[in-house]
Formats: C-alpha cells, sequence, structure tokens
C-alpha cells in the first residue's frame, strides 16, 4: 500500500471511529434517559429486572464503545500496531454480541409484552395516589395519550382504594375534560357524582405499544448505523494493520 493510500486510511479510520465515539454516547445517553427519566413510561416498568438489566446493558456497551472509539483514534493517528489489533477484535465480539442481543429480543418479544401486561396491572391495582414517581409517570401517560388503564376503564376495578372507599371514587389523570364539570385534578383520585365515570373509554395499550415501537425503531435504527460504523471501522483498522511496516533498525546510526 502506497504512503497516500495509507494515510488516506488512516484519517478515514480516525474519522470513523469518531463517528463511533459519538454512536456510543448516544447509546448510554439512551440508557441513562430511559434509567432516569421520570417522565417517560419506562418509570412504570422500573420494577421489572429485564428492564433494569437492559438498561445497564445499553450503559454499559455505550462506555465500551466511547473506550473503543478512543483506542482506534490513537492507534489510527500513532500507527500503532497492537491497538488497531486489540480495536479490530473487540469490534468483532461487540458486533457479534449487538446480533445476539437483537435475535433474543425479536424471538421473545411475545415474552417480554407479556411481561409488560403483568407490571403495568400490578401498577394500576396497587396505585395508591401518593404521587409518587411511578404514579406521575402513569398519570402523564393517561392524561396525555387520553386514555384510562391498559386495555379500558375496567382495569382499575382491582385498585384497593377505589374498592375500598365508601365514594364513587376514578383516577383523575383519566378525566375526559369534555365531560368534566367544574375544577379537576391531574393526579389521585377523584369522585364520581355518578357510577358512569366521567372518563375516556379507550385504553393506554394501543397508544404506549405505538411508542414502544416508534422508539424500538429509533433503537435499532442506531444500532444498524453503529453496526455499519463498526465494520468499516474493521475493515480500515486490519488493512492499515497489515500495511503498518516495523521500523528498520539496520538504518539507526551505530556510534
Amino acid at each position: 500500500m502506497g504512503q497516500g493510500c495509507l494515510k488516506a486510511t488512516k484519517y478515514f479510520l480516525f474519522l470513523f471511529n469518531l463517528i463511533f465515539f459519538l454512536c456510543g454516547g448516544v447509546i448510554m445517553g439512551f440508557g441513562l434517559w430511559l434509567l432516569l427519566d421520570n417522565q417517560s413510561f419506562i418509570v412504570v416498568l422500573n420494577n421489572s429486572t429485564a428492564v433494569k438489566a437492559a438498561c445497564y446493558i445499553l450503559i454499559g456497551v455505550g462506555a465500551f464503545s466511547m473506550l473503543m472509539g478512543f483506542l482506534g483514534c490513537l492507534g489510527a493517528i500513532y500507527e500503532i500496531r497492537c491497538l488497531l489489533g486489540l480495536y479490530f477484535s473487540c469490534l468483532l465480539l461487540i458486533l457479534l454480541a449487538q446480533v445476539a442481543a437483537g435475535a433474543l429480543i425479536f424471538f421473545h418479544k411475545d415474552v417480554l409484552n407479556e411481561e409488560m401486561s403483568k407490571i403495568v396491572s400490578k401498577v394500576l391495582d396497587d396505585y395508591p395516589g401518593n404521587n409518587s414517581t411511578t404514579e406521575q409517570a402513569w398519570d402523564f401517560i393517561q392524561r396525555n395519550m387520553e386514555c384510562c388503564g391498559w386495555i379500558g376503564r375496567l382495569d382499575w376495578s382491582g385498585n384497593m382504594v377505589i374498592v375500598n372507599s365508601s365514594q364513587l371514587l376514578f383516577p383523575c389523570s383519566c378525566q375526559n375534560i369534555s365531560l368534566a364539570s367544574g375544577n379537576f385534578s391531574d393526579s389521585g383520585f377523584c369522585e364520581a357524582q355518578t357510577p358512569d365515570w366521567p372518563v375516556y373509554d379507550v385504553g393506554c395499550a394501543a397508544s404506549v405499544e405505538s411508542w414502544l415501537v416508534t422508539n424500538i425503531g429509533v433503537v435499532l435504527g442506531i444500532c444498524l448505523g453503529v453496526a455499519l460504523i463498526e465494520l468499516l471501522g474493521m475493515i480500515l483498522s486490519i488493512c492499515m494493520c497489515k500495511n503498518i511496516h516495523t521500523e528498520d533498525y539496520t538504518k539507526v546510526p551505530k556510534y
């Protein structure tokens, strides 16, 4: 490989590693957002060990990707063969791990949907109206998506506060504004004047699933982009590693 081609490969590899570093930051940021955001649906699923594990995996993969991008930049600029070889090996492992994770998610999506349904049902049954983080997230969903319950309003029939109360209570965040009269609250429980609650009839399942599908598409798009960058980085790194020659120490002056 000529010196011109070697230099072009070196700077292209540096550019790809910079993009790889930034993509790792995006993945880590997404994992942190899922773990820490108090106004998203993911808060409702925070009791799920699988969801928390997925968030930590995203954070770990993102951090590791940033580290590999940094090492790749060093190896490319300073033409260090051992770093380029290590970079290629780690990229290969990351790529295989991403393919395995994607396959697991795809083939176990029914199990994930079932677990999500169970978690949401438990949230509705245990909803005490104390304005906790989980309750705020669920109120936010019902209020903004204009829905009530997971499948419908009857999902709230198992809530212990509603069952044990002598009043006709319903979740305030479910309240249909067009049917409301007077002042109304955004959270907790409100008192109904009749057994027919003034709430939305539609459940949140369809809207939430649409939200999840939309965000999963974004995640998969990011992962696909990262995979392509990884593949290009692997090709460039192995080509550069093969064509970096060791120093010819016979040319060193002897005294």
